[in-house]
């Protein structure tokens, strides 16, 4: 009997990232040849003058080609209770 060892997904559903071309949403993740593939939902651009339906684009991604969004603060930002 063999073992099989998976690594644990580094990014999960709904979670933002980033990639080279732009920012989206994790909307799903399959394990293919052992590495996770994700596919990552592109945030909207600009209006356009006709309607659209619907996102733009749903992409298919590495998880090398991803990282995390993080959020960033002014240092200028005061949270007061």
């Amino acid at each position: 009997m063999a073992a099989t060892i998976t690594k644990v997904p580094q990014f999960r559903k709904g979670e933002r990232v980033r990639f080279a071309g732009g920012v989206g949403t994790i909307k799903s993740y399959q394990l293919e040849a052992s590495s996770w593939t994700y596919a990552v939902e592109m945030d909207m651009g600009p209006e356009l003058e006709m309607s659209r339906i619907g996102y733009e684009t749903t992409i298919l991604l590495n998880e090398v080609d991803l990282t995390p969004q993080t959020v960033t603060f002014s240092s200028e930002l005061a949270i007061s209770a």
